[in-house]
């Protein structure tokens, strides 16, 4: 081997170096980013990194968590879901509804408390309606997602202020007499000194991962989400699996709303104003792509721990509210940014005859979707 050759050799591993290094910063910016925080907090205030106050901002990470998830399973899908917000203030006004009392007056003018096991059902219930016909909207009527998800934004919320007209519903701690007490122990009570809503989080979270990674459904998922129309082609049931991400995110965002009502032991109608768009941070935060196909839970949960852990940390040094804003508005266009590096020249790209072509490592070979394939006739 010549002195140039070795040269050349050694200059490229250099390079090939350089780039993994730089590969591995950039696909593991979430998990930097929450160690920055938590390491500069923990220097302005010697009351962040304590056991306490961990547990207490995981508590509040886990609403933004849960809308997340079920946000992650829509944008795998290449949509997005702007009701989530108005899914977690309603599904706390159904809780808070049927907490104090459902008036029937064919049983003779009595008042029945359900209990509070029937109370969660029945608000999961609703999130996950709240889904379904925002999967209908998109997958049957083929309305962009954007504009399906925005218009039932406006009729949840509104559904929410007729019911309380435009009240709260305070003191759901409920009346043993009345048997509707336990409520508030989704918000308060903790198990091996964890808090329920962390315990929630982490199920949820493992059971969707494990939904994702080592089902038929989750590779249908990346597959429609990568390329819908080839999907289609290789027997993916594309529409059922629009429909039922959304109905999941409805549901997240109500198991989240429940959570939210139980630690604030009242149900405001308002509640999760603009939470749709944090759980969109979440997820970009944690490397997905908004285009659909990339992106996996373990990410989305760090995008909702910086986001958490940022709010919380800049409450507890003094930051005003209004600068508050600034510096998560800051972090979300940092992250977008560092999204379009990462996918740069793996986008889609329109192919001649109206298609979808995708770059050659997306080509490389048959999507595997786990599912019979359709052969197709050219004629």
């Amino acid at each position: 081997m010549t002195p140039s050759s070795e040269a050349r050799q050694s200059n490229g591993t250099a390079a090939s170096s350089r780039f993994d290094i730089g590969k591995i910063l950039l696909e593991g910016r979430a998990f930097l980013a929450l160690i920055v925080i938590i390491v500069v907090f923990s220097i302005l205030s010697p009351n962040y990194l304590t056991t306490n106050n961990l547990l207490t901002m995981a508590s509040h990470v886990a609403v933004y968590a849960l809308l997340a998830i079920g946000m992650l399973l829509v944008i795998l899908n290449g949509g997005i879901d702007l009701t989530v917000g108005s899914t977690l203030g309603l599904s706390g006004i159904i809780a808070g509804f049927l907490m104090k009392g459902v008036h029937v007056g064919f049983l003779g003018d009595k008042t029945l408390f359900p209990a509070v096991w029937v109370v969660v059902i029945l608000a999961i219930a609703v999130g996950a309606v709240i889904g379904l016909v925002n999967g209908v909207l998109v997958s049957r009527f083929k309305v962009a997602p954007f504009v399906a998800t925005l218009g039932m934004l406006y009729v949840v919320r509104g559904i929410a202020l007729l019911m309380t007209n435009g009240l709260t519903y305070n003191n759901l701690d409920g009346d043993p007499a009345l048997g509707n007490t336990g409520f508030n122990w989704l918000g308060f009570n903790r198990i091996a000194n964890v808090p329920i809503g962390v315990v929630v989080m982490v199920v949820v979270a493992v059971v969707v991962s494990v939904l994702l990674h080592r089902s038929v459904f989750g590779r249908w998922l990346y597959a429609s989400g990568g390329n819908e129309r080839a999907a289609e082609l290789s027997g993916v049931p594309v529409r059922r699996v629009k429909v039922w991400v959304y109905v999941a995110s409805g549901a997240c965002a109500a198991i989240a709303g429940l959570i939210l009502s139980s630690e604030l032991t009242s149900a405001s109608p308002t509640a999760g104003t603009s939470y749709e768009l944090t759980a969109i941070a979440a997820v970009v935060i944690g490397g997905a792509a908004l285009t659909g196909g990339r992106g996996n839970v373990r990410g989305t949960l760090l995008g909702g721990f910086v986001i958490g852990f940022l709010s919380d940390g800049l409450v507890i040094v003094g930051v005003s509210a209004y600068w508050q804003t600034v510096f998560t508005g800051a972090v979300i266009i940092f992250a977008v940014l560092l999204n379009a590096i990462q996918y740069r020249g793996r986008r889609k790209t329109p192919a001649a005859g109206g298609g979808d072509a995708q770059t050659p490592e997306r080509q490389s070979g048959p999507v595997d979707t786990g599912a019979p394939r359709t052969e197709t006739a050219s004629g």
